[in-house]
């Protein structure tokens, strides 16, 4: 996805210059993000591409580095705060007699890199063609071509921004639904309309949502950490992932005619299986498990019943049916839930798709998901049987038909044959859009899926 506002900037006054840096937009159409950890502080010398500071937008944890060489003054932010795309963040002291050129060197980190940074419109600045790159992969070295803005030798105070539309018109909404005796209480008490979170309706701030956030600063607290009304309750602010996985999740309850089915089959076999595999040298190190088994079988179903891995489209009127599967599998975090993905699963062979689903799940963890793994997903699996529950009716992610649940496998007396035997048993659901994938079509997926696990040599085999 191509990031907004990048720019490699040139400065070439520096006698007492002081730049803010304001945040930038590193998504398509994010508002806000939240500051979740600085990375420098007041009085400490930086250099270009240092990381500065580590932000939470709703759809992934960013660090962004500075375009500049010099000593932080001051950092406009606290950590928890939740700001708007466009508001200054931190003021640096430009480093003197150094004009600072585009970088040339590669950015190395685990996490998304961007270079961000900016500078007035005016008759002396010179555009290029500006220079994009896809988010969640690493940045390479700066093109030659990538624009360079400069800035006048005349001595500044600071250094403004290209005006954002978006940000813009975002602030003007969130004042404009203030009512004036509200805006006139914020400012008499200091507080920032910007950085609340309203209460009232159309997300409007109130009255009380200013006497808060005055009452925190007065005590030293931050407006955006949770707040403690009694020792009975505890109020914590709704943003970044939760807030968007909560709006989504009730968009899609409410859109797609959900429907549910269950199958309950005897996985003693598949059991078995795992327990070899994991012996042999060639899965030694792999956290091979039933999950990756049923992501296997669904990637082999899939092209029979190719209803369960498509879309409907309200904006064209017509269904979109992927012909690729971005296997999504729910992963619940201390951030909430997040659904990676695992592009082209279907071409994955059970060691490697097993090894991706690893992958995605510990980035996702961990707070190193990129958004390319948190975007994209054409049908997904989630797994509640870790937390020893035997069946589920999952909510479908935004965008997708179909949606597989994994029970707990529980030991249980079993028919087999004539005879009745302790054997390996678990339940399977499945989610499905009633729209895009009739009964006689979501049974056949999943009685297919369910064959597959009974007699899982197959799955390695193909």
């Amino acid at each position: 996805m191509p990031l907004k506002n990048v720019w490699v900037i040139e400065i070439m006054e520096t006698s007492g210059s002081v730049f803010e840096f304001r945040l930038p937009d590193v998504g398509e159409g994010l508002e806000d993000a939240e500051i979740v950890g600085w990375k420098v502080s007041a009085g400490e010398k930086i250099q270009v591409n240092q990381l500065i500071v580590e932000i939470e937008t709703a759809k992934a944890l960013v660090e962004l580095p500075t375009p500049f060489s010099g000593t932080v003054l001051e950092l406009l932010v606290h950590e928890g705060q939740v700001v708007q795309v466009g508001t200054p963040i931190i003021r640096i002291q430009i480093e003197a007699e150094k004009p600072l050129a585009a970088p040339t060197t590669e950015l190395k980190s685990e996490r998304t890199e961007i270079l961000v940074g900016s500078g007035p419109r005016n008759e002396e600045v010179s555009h290029r063609k500006r220079a994009t790159r896809n988010y969640g992969t690493k940045v390479g070295t700066v093109r030659a071509d990538a624009p360079i803005l400069s800035i006048p030798k005349t001595p500044i105070l600071s250094v403004p921004e290209p005006r954002l539309e978006a940000p813009d018109s975002i602030n003007r909404r969130v004042i404009a639904l203030a009512k004036p005796p509200v805006r006139r209480l914020a400012r008499d008490c200091g507080v920032d309309l910007l950085s609340l979170i309203g209460s009232g309706p159309e997300g409007s701030i109130t009255h009380e949502d200013v006497l808060a956030a005055a009452n925190q600063m007065k005590n030293g607290a931050n407006p955006n950490k949770n707040v403690v009304e009694d020792s009975r309750e505890t109020r914590t602010p709704i943003h970044g992932v939760r807030k968007v996985m909560a709006e989504a999740m009730v968009a899609s309850a409410f859109t797609a005619p959900h429907v549910t089915e269950f199958i309950t089959i005897d996985v003693t076999s598949a059991i078995e299986l795992l327990d070899r595999l994991r012996t042999s040298p060639e899965f030694s190190g792999s956290r091979i498990s039933i999950l990756s088994l049923l992501a296997r079988a669904m990637c082999v179903a899939m092209p029979d019943t190719p209803e369960v891995n498509s879309f409907w489209d309200v904006e064209s009127q017509e269904v979109v049916t992927k012909h690729y599967i971005n296997l999504g599998v729910a992963t619940a975090t201390d951030r909430g839930l997040l659904v990676p993905n695992v592009k082209d699963a279907e071409q994955l062979s059970f060691r490697n798709l097993a090894k991706a689903i690893e992958e995605v799940v510990d980035a996702a963890r961990t707070k190193k998901a990129s958004l390319s793994q948190l975007t994209g997903g054409t049908m997904s699996i989630t797994n509640i049987g870790v937390f020893g529950v035997e069946t589920g009716t999952p909510i479908l992610p935004p965008g997708e038909s179909a949606i597989v649940c994994l029970g707990a496998v529980l030991t249980r007396p079993w028919v087999v044959g004539s005879e009745i035997m302790a054997r390996q048993v678990c339940t399977l659901s499945l989610s499905f859009d009633h729209r895009l994938v009739d009964g006689a079509q979501g049974s056949k997926f999943l009685t297919d899926i369910a064959k597959l696990l009974q007699e899982p040599s197959k799955l390695i085999a193909l």
